[in-house]
């Protein structure tokens, strides 16, 4: 087994004991759980110190997946996960079908997703479903580049830790969907002017 393989499978097996986890991902390091488990939800939060009341965007391995969780794709959505930044740094936030939905996303109008380009977190991805995730930071705080930057500033500390050395503290670009035309609300590594020439 190699080191990414079993990388893989701790993860796995974390996340499915009810787990937190701190992962890198494309763009910075994450804070990710399992869907539907309200404690180890909480624990997270309570680690970055955010509001419980705030929604928790969800990393799925591929269109298929937003789909499955009852999200409705439009057109813009479909220009854009067709791109090239898909895998990649481009996070959307789509409508909910509110009579398709999964139990764990019922009630909610709209879910942020994104497909990362990082075969170790695809990978987990594919063995569990769905994550749900969000930058390992404070709430309202600075991204740290560094593992030992981020433990030394979360609340407690994650059941499992990948450190794969620096990531930089570009988030992904987000572009609500549900508006028409779409709106990019976050600039991150994508361009505002990408997304406008994808979208023409």
């Amino acid at each position: 087994m190699s080191d990414l393989q079993a990388q893989v499978a701790e993860a796995v097996s974390c996340l499915q004991a009810g787990g937190v986890i701190l992962v890198p991902t494309d763009t910075v390091y994450g804070l990710a759980v399992l869907p539907g488990r309200d404690a180890s939800i909480d624990r997270l939060f309570q680690m970055k110190g955010r509001p419980r009341s705030r929604n928790l965007p969800v990393l799925i391995s591929a269109q298929a997946d937003a789909v499955s969780l009852g999200a409705v794709i439009s057109t813009a959505a479909e220009r854009l996960l067709a791109s090239r930044y898909v895998p990649g740094p481009l996070t959307l936030a789509l409508e909910m079908d509110a009579t398709k939905a999964v139990p764990w996303l019922h009630g909610r109008a709209e879910v942020a997703v994104r497909v990362p380009d990082d075969e170790r977190l695809l990978a987990i991805i594919k063995a569990v479903g769905p994550l749900l995730a969000t930058s390992a930071n404070l709430h309202a705080e600075e991204t740290h580049e560094s593992v030992p930057e981020i433990l030394a500033s979360l609340r407690a500390e994650p059941d499992l830790v990948i450190d794969d050395g620096f990531r930089d503290i570009v988030p992904s670009t987000l572009v609500n969907c549900r508006l028409i035309p779409p709106v990019v609300e976050r600039v991150g590594v994508v361009p505002s002017e990408e997304i406008e020439a994808i979208l023409q």
